[in-house]
């Protein structure tokens, strides 16, 4: 006798996403982004090579927030999943919310004088 419980249907669970993002379908020629976050890159980078990849695809703001969150792994998936229920409620927010959160992996702003530490 199978004691496991019953799966938690999909709305029931606990989602950073607004409903109207919930219930926003993906484009049909969704691939995926390639790209993944794993908490050591540039955010900026990231969002940059992430909206690259979107141009191809297109989308509505919603599209763009489940993507983005598709390219999130380890901790900063778990950072994601922990943001309030029904807290994001668009993809500027989100990706701002992503880039304040890993401002301290933001690549160093590059100063003239670092030229002389070229060898």
């Amino acid at each position: 006798m199978d004691e496991r419980a019953p799966p938690v249907p999909l709305r029931a669970r606990p989602m950073s996403f607004s409903q109207a993002i919930m219930d926003t379908a993906l484009p049909t020629t969704s691939l995926g982004s390639k790209v993944t976050f794993t908490c050591v890159e540039d955010p900026k980078a990231h969002l940059t090579a992430f909206h690259t990849q979107m141009m191809l695809i297109g989308g509505s703001d919603a599209a763009y927030c489940k993507l983005l969150m598709s390219t999130l792994a380890g901790a900063t998936l778990e950072w994601f999943v922990n943001l309030p229920d029904g807290h994001i409620t668009t993809f500027d927010q989100f990706a701002t919310l992503f880039r304040e959160q890993y401002l301290v992996n933001k690549a160093p702003t590059r100063l003239s004088y670092d030229v002389f530490d070229i060898k």
